[in-house]
């Protein structure tokens, strides 16, 4: 049975890589509750910056226990940090006026097990683990005020939305339909999920930013995925929501200037030729777009809210009508392709264009693969976005209404114009 001791040069020195990072894990944690100030005074907790920098390092050890195939000795370590954590909270509790409070305690447990992580060579996920349980402990009060501002009808929608979205989704069949656009019902559901996630992430963002902001972090993070899909929402909402018409606006160049950058890191992983050609067609729409939401950042704070709304911030139907437009309009798309062909570049990224950016992004990345048409494949990203711009225009006209379309159409006619020139002036 191998051992640590039998470990060959090499392998010790990943050891004590293994170990040095565990113990760094638990440095971080014990950094922060050494700041915060609760492993010190009359209610301090039983660990701080010494004493999570060594359960890191034991859930280290008990790691590399694991790999070296000796779990017994490293459940005998793992089961005495827990009756260590165990004795600390319970003594803690019993004082007199102390409040029940465990987070350091479960800390500890979670720390340690990033150390046997860590241990066993999952070193990046260890790592990424421990950067959210400092933000998480060092966030308390703005998480505190994050849940003190979700109402009861937002809670319900929550879980609402993990049935939908655990349950529900898996049921679908994935097998794609031509006359769905080449989607799958369980394509199609998952869009429903996008549309009423958008819905419920925008209210709870209005609550604690405002609406001005609110609605523009929610376009940033909808723009990510589909910034089609939250002109086609934030267009329907204008019709409902008179006066926070300008902030969806805002909301629909969020998503807009995100697609631009949605774009480059697309392109960048494809190809980072294509990606360097197609820099001067996207900086111009993305500073367009990023000048026009500068009244966003500028704008107040949070408006309370006097009552509890009793609809649900899911907006489940109409996300199945907006699923259907979107379909609908994909299937045009997939139509015109097979009516024109590829007999040009162009016309292919017109077409790609008005149903899916990145299709169009993966295509032109494989041309300037392929053929080594690099100045080409960029031009023919800048065609399908300023084609998709076009068409989300059409959108805020057709379905949004007052102060929505106006500025949404003169935000998106700018970024579009900006495009045109630089497709004018470049060779």
């Amino acid at each position: 049975m191998p051992t640590l001791m039998m470990m060959p040069p090499d392998t010790t020195l990943a050891a004590g890589i293994r170990l040095g990072v565990a113990a760094l894990l638990g440095l971080a944690v014990g950094l922060e509750r050494e700041w915060s100030g609760h492993s010190e005074g009359p209610d301090g907790r039983f660990a701080g910056l010494r004493t999570f920098l060594l359960l890191g390092l034991l859930g280290g050890i008990a790691g590399l226990l694991v790999s070296a195939d000796a779990a017994a000795a490293a459940a005998v370590i793992l089961a005495g940090v827990g009756m260590l954590t165990v004795a600390a909270f319970v003594m803690a509790v019993r004082r007199p006026g102390a409040e029940f409070d465990g987070t350091t305690e479960a800390a500890a447990l979670v720390i340690t097990a990033l150390g046997v992580l860590a241990g066993g060579g999952h070193l990046a996920l260890a790592a990424g683990s421990v950067a959210v349980v400092v933000f998480i402990l060092g966030e308390k009060q703005w998480l505190h005020g994050l849940v003190a501002k979700i109402d009861r009808t937002e809670m319900r929608a929550a879980i609402q939305f993990a049935v939908l979205a655990l349950v529900v989704l898996p049921l679908f069949p994935g097998t794609p339909y031509p006359w769905l656009g080449g989607l799958s019902p369980r394509d199609l559901w998952a869009i429903v999920l996008l549309l009423s996630g958008i819905n419920f992430v925008g209210s709870v963002a209005r609550r604690v930013l405002g609406a001005e902001r609110g609605y523009v972090v929610t376009g940033l993070v909808g723009g990510l995925v589909s910034s089609t899909l939250v002109t086609l929402q934030y267009a329907r909402r204008s019709r409902a929501e008179e006066g926070e018409r300008d902030a969806l606006a805002r909301g629909v160049l969020a998503a807009c200037s995100v697609l631009t950058l949605r774009v480059f890191g697309l392109t960048v992983l494809l190809s980072p030729a294509v990606a360097m050609a197609v820099v001067p067609y996207l900086v111009p729409p993305l500073a367009v777009g990023l000048f026009l939401l500068l009244p966003s950042y500028r704008a107040g704070g949070p408006r309370e809210s006097g009552t509890e709304s009793s609809t649900s911030p899911l907006g489940l139907l109409a996300a199945v009508r907006m699923t259907a437009l979107f379909v609908a309009a994909l299937a045009a798309g997939v139509w015109l392709m097979a009516a024109w062909g590829s007999r040009g570049v162009m016309a292919t990224a017109v077409v790609f264009g008005i149903s899916d950016v990145d299709a169009l992004t993966v295509s032109m990345a494989r041309l300037g693969l392929a053929g080594g048409a690099t100045t080409l494949a960029a031009q023919g990203i800048a065609v399908g976005i300023l084609t998709n711009t076009v068409v989300k225009g059409g959108l805020a006209a057709v379905i949004g209404t007052g102060a929505f379309r106006r500025r949404a159409l003169m935000g998106l006619g700018l970024m579009a114009a900006s495009i045109v020139v630089v497709l004018l002036v470049r060779p």
